[in-house]
């Protein structure tokens, strides 16, 4: 495999460096910077959508038809790896990568007509209704129920863990249908409107003390079912279909740009010889091997060929890491890690932060981080995965 880009990626790449020079405004850059989990505010990141979709870029992974740039594998890398390095903040994936694929391949020429554009445009912001309680990776015993009524569907139940359902107007979810046979053959996908009477939307505050998360009730809420996507106790498949967009990524191109800024940090607070310079050091021959994995991943792609259990491998390796690097952080930043610093992260803030400058994040992105391997299918259940898919165990 040549790991080398071709000159008309060179080209594309600079193109996009140009671009986020000249577009990427500051204070978007430092929000970027600064975010503490997987999900940025989406006061930083639908301004960045807006900008990047009036290039025609907010959407990497579509298709020209529906409004995406068309990029090749190699491209939508090369743009990844460029916005991690201009700590451009990441967009929020549940429209753009998730559900839009999801309506592109399941939904009708309705649904495409209206939804998509406004997924594109930030008009619509969704969240993911899956995990229940009592019902997470084993996500098939579900009980969140539809009953159907004339041209609707009758929903009682709830979700957990569901990432900013405060700010969503639309939620995908899953929901059963059939109570008899087979789990996954009873569950239906929906297309849910989060105004809809008998939404409740409950906060779930994080370890770091931030509310990224939420309890969503549902009370006798109608759904239309124009709004379900894919046929009826069939959601599974549409569910697996959408997965293989929410697991595998970049994980390499971010990881290494954190690892740069506690190498700038270490070199003011951590002797030389000390043990954290080779755990620095394993951390990043580490990343390097994540990395060659994503080229496999994107070459795969390139060639039209499924990547299969590497996506899981990628899921696990990237996660891990992720947290070991926080780990590391927190060392470095030593007793300013203990700091709750809150009220400095929060939009606005003329606080300074106690100890090193860009390091108030620490102790935030370490809490955050331990959610990283059970979210978006948990690391258990990947080595699973591997071991069967791979090893033949």
């Amino acid at each position: 495999m040549n790991l080398d880009l071709e000159p008309a990626d060179l080209v594309f790449r600079d193109e996009v460096r140009a671009f986020l020079k000249e577009n990427l405004p500051p204070e978007l850059a430092e929000a970027g910077r600064r975010v503490t989990s997987v999900f940025a505010d989406p006061a930083f990141t639908l301004p960045w959508q807006r900008i990047l979709h009036t290039r025609g870029w907010a959407a990497a992974h579509w298709p020209v038809e529906y409004g995406g740039p068309g990029w090749s594998e190699v491209q939508r890398y090369v743009f990844a790896a460029e916005c991690a390095r201009f700590n451009a903040p990441s967009l929020a994936p549940m429209g753009l990568r998730m559900v839009g694929p999801c309506i592109m391949g399941y939904g009708t020429d309705e649904q495409k007509r209206t939804l998509l554009p406004r997924i594109l445009s930030g008009e619509d912001y969704w969240c993911q209704g899956y995990s229940e309680p009592g019902s997470g990776s084993d996500l098939a015993s579900l009980r969140t129920r539809a009953d159907p009524d004339g041209e609707d569907y009758i929903l009682n139940g709830s979700k957990i863990w569901t990432t900013h359902a405060h700010f969503a107007n639309r939620m995908f979810g899953l929901v059963r249908t059939r109570f008899e046979g087979k789990p996954q053959a009873g569950i239906t996908f929906l297309l849910i409107d989060m105004k809809a009477p008998g939404v409740t939307v409950k906060p779930i505050v994080t370890l770091a003390g931030e509310h990224e998360l939420n309890a969503v009730f549902f009370d006798n809420v109608r759904v239309p079912k124009s709004n379900r996507l894919g046929e009826e106790n069939d959601g599974w498949t549409v569910a697996k279909y959408l997965l293989e967009f929410e697991r595998g990524g970049q994980y390499a191109p971010a990881l290494k740009v954190r690892l740069q800024q506690l190498r700038a940090t270490a070199r003011d607070t951590v002797p030389a010889g000390e043990g954290l310079w080779r755990r620095l050091a394993e951390a990043e021959a580490a990343v390097d091997a994540i990395e060659i994995t994503e080229y496999r991943v994107m070459s795969a792609l390139s060639f039209g060929r499924n990547p299969g259990p590497m996506s899981s491998m990628l899921k696990t390796q990237g996660t891990e890491m992720q947290q070991v690097i926080e780990e590391i952080a927190v060392e470095i930043n030593g007793a300013y890690a203990a700091v709750d610093h809150l009220e400095v992260r929060e939009r606005g803030s003329n606080q300074a932060p106690i100890g090193p400058e860009g390091q108030c994040e620490a102790m935030a992105r370490y809490l955050n981080g331990r959610a990283a391997s059970i979210y978006g299918g948990s690391n258990e259940i990947q080595r699973g995965l591997i071991a069967r898919l791979m090893l033949g165990l």
